[in-house]
């Protein structure tokens, strides 16, 4: 069984995306890692040259205007890295730059690629999401975080990234047919350094959303106010994956949040009540095989 992995990455040192650590946490399940590091206006390309393993390969990019085709430009690199994978290769371990695999899964993950390798009717596996918040002992537990994905894909070249590039599709626009993992994924996206979290959205979101999220800047806000934003927050009390040791503990700000605070909208309110009869009305970007 041969396994590559892939992602995209563009100034990860601007925005602080945990990126080396995100590489690190698969590479134990990979024969290769494709990387298309776009043009940076940072030493991103420097940054993943320091990953020490010969399993790393680059692949440079220029990305499209990103304010004239939005956020298809995610999919557009994530595909760039896909079709650039080892042909060779059983199955492709997708990651984002802001994501993390603990090392506890790599048995169940390694044993359910070793399963399902020559059953063609999985198309995909599927992972669980923590998604943190504020800081590494919060994570989202409102119905606005997607709850699973899939990240794990079959080497076919029908199949692509899809619409931000948060899953993916197969030809005209079929979902993928999966069998879920267990394992999380561990999404870090929004435990950045406040004044990074806040280039991040100010740049990204005003030229995809068509709104103004550099309000807050230009009225003297420089740094993210994670405060301010809070829906529904729980306590994580479990470990992190070994590979973000070092980024916790040179963690600078300070993120406290009264987890009984419950601000919820009437739409989650409405989901709950289903999901608590066994009727799960949130988005999925999947087939689930029975």
């Amino acid at each position: 069984m041969k396994v590559s992995g892939f992602t995209f990455i563009r100034n990860a040192l601007v925005y602080d995306y945990p990126v080396t650590e995100s590489i690190r946490s698969i590479l134990p399940l990979c024969d290769e890692m494709v990387v298309a590091v776009g043009q940076s206006e940072d030493d991103t390309l420097g940054l993943i040259r320091s990953i020490d393993s010969d399993k790393i390969r680059i692949l440079e990019t220029t990305w499209e205007d990103f304010s004239t085709v939005g956020s298809a430009v995610l999919a557009m690199e994530t595909d760039k890295a896909f079709r650039a994978i080892s042909a060779e290769a059983d199955w492709a371990f997708y990651i984002q730059a802001d994501e993390v695999l603990h090392e506890r899964y790599h048995a169940s993950v390694r044993a359910a690629m070793a399963q399902y390798k020559d059953d063609k009717s999985v198309q995909g596996l599927l992972f669980d999401f923590f998604h943190f918040y504020g800081s590494y002992n919060h994570v989202g537990v409102s119905n606005k975080w997607y709850k699973k994905e899939i990240r794990i894909i079959r080497n076919d070249p029908s199949i692509y990234s899809y619409r931000d590039a948060q899953g993916f599709r197969r030809g005209h626009d079929e979902k993928l047919f999966v069998r879920p993992v267990d394992a999380a994924m561990y999404h870090y996206g929004w435990v950045r350094e406040p004044h990074a979290m806040q280039r991040k959205l100010s740049t990204y979101g005003k030229r995809w959303e068509g709104g103004d999220p550099g309000a807050e800047r230009r009225m003297g806000v420089d740094a993210f106010e994670y405060e301010k934003h809070i829906t529904r927050l729980a306590r994580f009390e479990g470990t992190h994956p070994a590979v973000m040791k070092e980024r916790i503990e040179r963690l600078n700000w300070t993120f406290e949040s009264d987890i009984s605070f419950r601000k919820i909208s009437l739409k989650d309110h409405a989901k709950n009540i289903l999901a608590a009869i066994g009727i799960d009305t949130n988005y999925q970007n999947y087939l689930l095989l029975k």
